[in-house]
């Protein structure tokens, strides 16, 4: 126990010793420390490779580690988005067959002649002052003025000019174009008039309350020009506080379009079968009766 403490001074400073004369000796700069340092270098280096080892297994382990805490995360996660797309799966196929029972009930007949045909749109004669676009389809395809053109997201325009293999479509955006729709679910109806931007801005809106952005706007079908409940787009509010609507329909890509063939509903003109005509009144008849005889006894006297 007497020699502890005289032993640990004599190994700390054989330590420090150590490690000031490596400092020096890194630090020479001379051409024979250089070689010293060199073969120094070569010769306890490669015989400390087994110590390099562990460290790196160890740290390759870490590795996979940490890997496999990513797969497993992945793995949960698409595991919780399956179980999602199920739910909505199940939903979804309960509602088709709650829709085909109301179709049996209701007994809805369908209109069998809302088709459509497909044009490629051949060149773009929008300008600052009117937008449009030209497909390759016309008369020869049987495409009549008026009728709507979508993409496949939304309603685009109306055909405004048929040749014989070319038609010329009017957006929605330009300043000539006027749309009824209507609001869901608030169920407000509106004029989408185009300004030549991106988002058209409605007019004629009466309950400004019942709308907020982010509602659905579908075509009315008011004044029998497009058939309703075609998409639109969604209401939003512009920075100029005028409410507009975002397009569904994408105008920056604008390849292919359908136009809805919209046929002419019957118009009834006669409404002897809808309103039941006045009947006579048998008191008023009770009360008629005896002064029209009296006005012919006297016409007899």
């Amino acid at each position: 126990m007497d020699y502890v403490r005289p032993v640990r001074r004599i190994v700390v400073i054989g330590l420090i010793a150590i490690c000031l004369g490596i400092f020096l000796l890194w630090r020479i700069d001379s051409p024979r420390v250089e070689r010293f340092r060199a073969n120094l270098i070569d010769r306890v280096v490669p015989s400390f490779e087994w110590a390099s080892v562990p460290m790196a297994r160890f740290a390759g382990m870490i590795e996979d580690f940490q890997s496999y805490q990513r797969i497993y995360q992945q793995n949960q996660d698409l595991r919780r988005e399956l179980q999602q797309m199920k739910a909505w799966k199940e939903a979804a196929v309960q509602l088709e067959q709650q829709n085909a029972k109301l179709l049996a009930l209701n007994n809805v007949r369908l209109d069998p002649k809302l088709t459509s045909v497909s044009g490629l749109v051949i060149a773009d004669s929008g300008s600052p002052f009117r937008q449009s676009v030209l497909l390759n389809v016309g008369a020869r395809d049987g495409v009549r003025d008026g009728w709507a053109t979508m993409d496949g997201l939304g309603l685009v325009g109306r055909i405004s000019g048929v040749g014989e293999t070319t038609s010329r479509v009017i957006l929605l955006t330009d300043a000539a174009s006027r749309l009824p729709v209507t609001i869901q679910p608030s169920g407000q109806r509106a004029i989408l008039a185009g300004d030549n931007t991106a988002a058209p801005t409605l007019d004629f809106l009466e309950d400004l309350d019942a709308i907020e952005p982010g509602d659905r706007v579908v075509s009315s079908g008011d004044g029998g020009v497009f058939p309703s409940g075609l998409l639109v787009g969604q209401l939003a509010l512009g920075p100029d506080g005028r409410y507009r609507v975002w397009l569904a329909a994408d105008y920056q890509q604008l390849e292919f379009l359908r136009v809805l063939r919209s046929h002419k509903g019957e118009v009834i003109t006669d409404a002897s079968g809808l309103i039941v005509p006045p009947q006579p009144d048998p008191e008023a008849e009770a009360t008629e009766t005896p002064a029209e005889g009296e006005t012919q006894a006297g016409a007899d006297g």
